[in-house]
């Protein structure tokens, strides 16, 4: 299970984010613990509250749970691992808010912890978190079985395709992939052994090399945007500056869009817009699938949800008669008959509520699986896409680089002294021609 968390403020703006039904499939609010508020806007917005009579800025601590995609994790896991944290951050006993999401068929979860310790009021130092989330995540993938990140076993082998939420929505802006638009920079820095093959590979894949106002060597695509090649590449400048030189060399950002623009910006629009028409009709009856599973799969929710409600109100009502009133109820006090039916009806009570989670932990799981079916096919289609999108970059590379070609002037000629040897001569034969016939009257040539 892969942990991040992070020190924050905006309380408001993470509270919407938490219950955000639209980039989320199904959203659950699993628990609100420690607040007068029972709902999570008014819990966050107490915790603001709460930071006011301090100093502290960033008064929560947020920490999202990604178990591996393939494994069904238990609502028991999740809780297990949130006391460990709590344990190891030294959050023990604060308010937090935990928020269930699921998408694309997997469910992670969001929890967020107020730092403001309200008997010393002042906020709690969270000293090395990413160590301490580290070895707890690396302790739960060995406990459970399941298969490990390279990046856990050996540092030198981790994923370079994390990207932060900037680059995601980079990403979304031009509609691609960021994981896309990683591994095809790495790529073309795996595969190039200086600056001139450097760039013909990022001018395959759609890239153009350039010199960033801060952040020295940049990479332009077709779509105008800009992308760090130190953050990219996970590469130091020293080691870019070795191998393509100095960035001062590189033409800037505003002159490559500028280039950019005018070779590729017509064809590309012309030809992705009918890309993009071509896979929205295909993708159509797949969202359709996805918008009519969703639904069902919240009318199903809906309806276990009343109906475990209803049941446990029946039940509860069957469980407070076998308690008897007056005299009785003082007898069976005397003699223990009602502290052994109040025992019973505990043990009952907690039986029904660990029956009516185990079923709706079925349904989800079993909803989960059907998501999945759907989301590999939508990721068959994605992924044929982006190579139909990759496609197309490199073959209108191909042609603006053709263009180019075409241009240039040959190295071994000089055309200016050509062209104009070419036309002394074509003058000097029509003079000499005019002075073999007297009947023409020769014009001054202007």
């Amino acid at each position: 299970m892969i942990l991040k968390g992070n020190q924050r403020a905006g309380g408001r703006q993470m509270a919407l984010h938490l219950l955000n039904g639209d980039q989320n499939e199904h959203v659950a609010v699993h628990q609100v613990q420690g607040f007068i508020a029972e709902d999570v806007l008014g819990a966050l917005n107490e915790a603001y509250a709460l930071s006011k009579a301090t100093q502290c800025r960033q008064f929560m601590y947020s920490l999202s749970l990604n178990p591996p995609q393939d494994e069904r994790v238990s609502i028991e896991v999740f809780e297990d691992t949130l006391a460990r944290v709590e344990k190891k951050l030294g959050l023990e006993g604060q308010p937090r808010v935990v928020v269930f999401h699921e998408k694309e068929g997997r469910r992670h979860a969001h929890v967020v912890w107020s730092r403001i310790n309200i008997d010393e009021m002042k906020a709690i130092n969270i000293s090395h978190p990413k160590l301490k989330l580290n070895d707890i995540s690396k302790s739960l993938y060995l406990e459970h079985g399941w298969k490990m990140p390279y990046g856990f076993k050996d540092k030198s082998r981790r994923n370079p395709l994390n990207y932060t939420r900037a680059e995601w929505q980079q990403a979304m802006r031009t509609g691609q992939n960021p994981k896309a638009i990683k591994a095809a920079l790495q790529e073309c820095w795996a595969i190039s052994d200086s600056r001139k093959s450097f760039e013909s590979e990022l001018q395959e894949n759609g890239y153009y090399l350039a010199r960033g106002d801060r952040r020295g060597f940049v990479a332009v695509d077709v779509y105008g945007e800009v992308y760090s090649l130190s953050r990219q590449l996970a590469v130091k400048k020293k080691d870019l500056e070795q191998r393509l030189g100095k960035a001062e060399n590189l033409p800037s950002v505003p002159e490559t869009k500028g280039a950019v623009f005018r070779q590729v910006s017509k064809l590309f629009n012309r030809y992705t817009g009918e890309l993009n028409a071509q896979h929205k009709q295909k993708m159509q009856p797949l969202l359709h699938a996805k918008q009519t599973m969703t639904a069902q799969h919240r009318s199903m929710r809906t309806k276990l949800d009343e109906f475990q409600k209803a049941r446990w109100q029946k039940e509860e009502n069957q469980r407070a008669a076998k308690i008897r009133r007056g005299f009785k109820g003082i007898w069976d006090k005397l003699n223990g008959r009602y502290w052994k039916t109040r025992e019973k009806n505990e043990k009952e009570s907690y039986n029904a509520y660990l029956r009516d989670q185990q079923q709706r932990e079925d349904l989800i799981n079993k909803q989960l699986t059907e998501r999945q079916n759907l989301q590999t096919q939508l990721n068959l289609l994605r992924n044929n896409h982006e190579k139909e999108r990759k496609h197309l970059i490199r073959d209108l590379s191909k042609i603006t680089s053709a263009q180019k070609d075409n241009v240039k002037p040959h190295p071994e000629k000089d055309l200016t002294k050509e062209r104009y040897a070419t036309r002394s001569s074509h003058i000097q034969r029509n003079q000499n021609k005019d002075r073999c016939n007297p009947d023409i009257d020769i014009e001054p040539e202007v």
